[in-house]
């Protein structure tokens, strides 16, 4: 299964490099030859609302937040529906919490977002830039967005662990680059190639990396004029966890439905991953999907606009 997803995300990376050059009709008349010329994009023009979000599940997409607009997160993960630590004794999960993200992202810029957040997973704080250095175009002249991230993780706490008595371990550092296009108005696909840095290994294991890089891809069909389905997957490129003999580390792969609500997007989601952050969830997925340890999350997004030329006059 793991070879034929990775499969996935290969083939969506090609097909988002390749441009889509639309078809000459020869049978179309003059008239409609002068309505396509008049309707045709401006040069230069930006295609806008690729997501609708700047998360999906796992992965953080191209948008940005705008100029003076604050996006506050609430990222939740419910417990595994089924396995061992699951069904009815803990309410397919809804009894317990395998993590929670509270974050903010506030626009520097159009383009350039400073975001903050702490995850209970690991009790992790984490700090980053998020800038969109290229907009697709309306016409083609640019096929693509391209956001690159950089991200500095520190664990506060963590119990039993004499390696923590450095500080400097406490650090992971993240660098990447998401790249997104629109097909249509239904189907948004991106792929992020990522790289991964942990001042020590995590988990502590013999043999675990400290560097390590990993590749995701997303997508988002449109069903309704507010409501998408949302795909995404991320597969590690890690000796350690592909060579284990003990297998434990799995790929991560979510589910879920995303539903706008003015100034709120909310997504229902089932995932694997018990982490959100990717400090967290890159380096120790340990849940498999046919072992029933999926389970239900949430994330609510809103966005609160301080821009006081965009206020109403009452």
């Amino acid at each position: 299964m793991k070879k034929s997803l990775l499969f996935i995300a290969l083939f969506l990376t090609a097909g988002l490099l390749k441009a889509q050059n639309p078809t000459t009709d020869t049978t179309a008349s003059s008239t409609d030859a002068l309505m396509k010329t008049l309707s045709a994009p401006e040069k230069g023009e930006p295609v806008i609302a690729t997501f609708k979000a700047t998360r999906l599940i796992l992965s953080q997409t191209t948008e940005t937040v705008k100029k003076k607009e604050l996006n506050f997160l609430v990222i939740h993960r419910f417990g595994d529906i089924a396995g061992a630590n699951g069904g009815g004794k803990t309410m397919w999960g809804l009894d317990n919490s395998t993590d929670i993200y509270i974050g903010f992202e506030y626009g520097l810029t159009d383009n350039l977002n400073i975001d903050f957040g702490r995850s209970k997973f690991e009790s992790l704080l984490e700090l980053g830039l998020k800038y969109n250095i290229l907009h697709q175009k309306l016409d083609n002249s640019v096929p693509v967005a391209v956001t690159l991230i950089g991200k500095t993780g520190f664990k506060t706490y963590h119990a039993n662990t004499p390696i923590f008595d450095n500080y400097a371990n406490r650090f992971s550092y993240l660098a990447q680059a998401v790249i997104a296009r629109k097909f249509s108005s239904a189907l948004s696909l991106q792929v992020s190639p990522m790289y991964l840095i942990n001042n020590a290994p995590y988990p502590f294991l013999y043999g675990n990396e400290k560097k390590f890089f990993s590749l995701s891809a997303a997508g988002r069909l449109k069903i309704t004029k507010r409501m998408g389905i949302v795909l995404d997957y991320v597969h590690p490129f890690s000796n350690f966890r592909d060579n284990n003999v003990d297998p434990r580390f799995y790929d991560g792969l979510g589910v879920g439905l995303e539903i706008e609500t003015g100034g709120h997007v909310f997504t229902i989601n089932f995932t694997n991953a018990q982490a959100i952050s990717e400090f967290n969830y890159l380096n120790d997925t340990e849940s498999k999907w046919s072992k029933g340890q999926f389970r239900l999350g949430f994330t609510i997004s809103r966005i609160f606009d301080f821009n006081k030329k965009h206020k109403s006059n009452y």
